[in-house]
């Protein structure tokens, strides 16, 4: 057997919906929210048993109710608002980019090289030196530095599945046989 409260409450519900809805409206100064607000007030003013006896005096503690939520509600996002305000004033630090260089894939790729290999196709590829300047800062010939240069690339090119272009510069060392002089002043 229902209590008196939810008789009172589907009365209320039944006759008085509409001018509650429309007081909540007034009241929030937002069609959207007065059904919600609505909603709530019933929730909270019938949660808690009231003892009304009749749906008149629902009627008024729920209009009383429904005005403290809305003022409540302007207030909570007030502070949203402020905070939000606040927030968009701060500055911001500008993201960190790490600097541009080579991808996993390309480090992972000159590890398998060689030192020298690697040093070579560093300093020739990355960092764009002449084969003259590699050579003087390894301490090699510059016939190594190209062979070198050139094993590293192709060795680069196997592990990261690329082809070396036909139309870049040679690395390779034209072998010519050279004729030998005679020497001066006899043999010895």
């Amino acid at each position: 057997m229902p209590g008196r409260w939810e008789g009172l409450l589907e009365q209320v519900v039944r006759e008085r919906y509409p001018r509650l809805v429309a007081h909540a409206t007034l009241v929030s100064g937002s069609s959207a929210d007065a059904q919600d607000l609505v909603q709530d007030a019933l929730i909270t003013v019938f949660s808690g048993r009231a003892r009304f006896t009749t749906a008149a005096q629902a009627e008024a503690y729920l209009r009383r109710t429904i005005a403290s939520r809305a003022v409540d509600e302007h207030r909570r996002r007030a502070r949203q608002r402020k905070v939000m305000d606040h927030a968009a004033g701060l500055a911001v630090p500008p993201p960190e980019v790490e600097a541009r260089g080579p991808g996993a894939d390309v480090v992972a790729a000159l590890a398998l090289l060689s030192p020298r290999e690697r040093a070579c196709v560093v300093l020739r590829q990355m960092d764009d030196m002449s084969v003259h300047d590699t050579a003087v800062t390894l301490g090699l010939s510059e016939g190594a530095v190209k062979r070198y240069t050139a094993d590293g690339i192709a060795r680069l090119s196997a592990a990261l599945g690329t082809t070396t272009t036909p139309d870049g510069p040679d690395e390779r060392i034209a072998v010519r046989p050279v004729p030998l002089r005679p020497q001066e002043g006899g043999a010895r």
